[in-house]
């Protein structure tokens, strides 16, 4: 009995390791006995897979340093007594898409500041006060300054709609290649023999399978990131206005 159980585990062991192997051997022969045509799709499909698995990792990095450095600007702003204050420490965070908001705000308002100096003053008065003259200048600035990051942030994410929404269709053309061959196959031959039509049908699958491999993937990250820069562009719409409140108070 014991030496019967060791035959079953041998074999048990042999049939589990078996299939890894030749199920990896078997793909690579279809791939390579496939058509010139399921080659270029599966060739298409890899390569639109890579590069945009280098986009998701490449913006899911950057995204993570971005929420990080927003949220210590968001920190120096809202501790500092003065915009150059905070322009200091700008300089540090400019992963932040705050930073070039309120960059563009406080040029706006030092534009407005060198504006006013130019005006005659009162030699025997005190010094005036820093006024504005506009504050829908420096909201337009800010405007502007918003759609400058939000592009920045999107910067290669549409791809990955694209390959989301054009990788099944590479993929199902090369299913209906793979159909079409097999059909010429079982008209040339007369034969309905599965060794006759079974490479055909598993380059069809194949190319479906690619084309599904390199689309998923993508949807689910697009998703993600547009969600992502959803939340950035209000958190700059946010700012903006926190931005405008303190302008408005000490500046008109």
């Amino acid at each position: 009995m014991h030496t019967l159980g060791l035959l079953v585990l041998a074999l048990q062991a042999q049939d589990g390791a078996a299939p890894v192997t030749s199920g990896s051997r078997v793909l690579i022969d279809i791939i390579t006995k496939a058509t010139v045509i399921n080659q270029a799709v599966l060739a298409i499909l890899v390569a639109i897979s890579i590069a945009s698995w280098a986009i998701i990792l490449s913006k899911w990095l950057t995204y993570r340093k971005v929420q990080s450095q927003t949220s210590q600007f968001l920190d120096a702003f809202r501790k500092s007594s003065k915009f150059s204050e905070v322009q200091a420490v700008a300089t540090t965070l400019s992963a932040s898409p705050l930073v070039g908001v309120f960059q563009a705000g406080y040029a706006e308002l030092n534009a407005q500041f060198r504006l006013g100096k130019e005006q005659p003053a009162n030699p025997s008065g005190p010094a005036p006060r820093p006024t504005i003259k506009s504050l829908t200048a420096v909201d337009r600035a800010l405007l502007r300054a918003a759609t400058v990051e939000i592009n920045k942030l999107e910067k290669r994410v549409p791809f990955l709609a694209t390959v989301a929404s054009v990788a099944p269709f590479i993929g199902l053309f090369g299913t209906v290649v793979g159909i079409t061959i097999a059909f010429q196959r079982i008209g040339t031959t007369g034969s309905t023999n599965l060794a006759v039509v079974g490479p055909s049908i598993s380059e069809a699958l194949i190319a479906t399978a690619a084309g599904l491999f390199a689309a998923i993937p993508a949807v689910l990250a697009y998703n993600h990131f547009s969600t992502r820069m959803k939340t950035f562009a209000a958190e700059m719409d946010d700012f903006s206005l926190e931005f405008l409140n303190i302008a408005e108070r000490n500046f008109t």
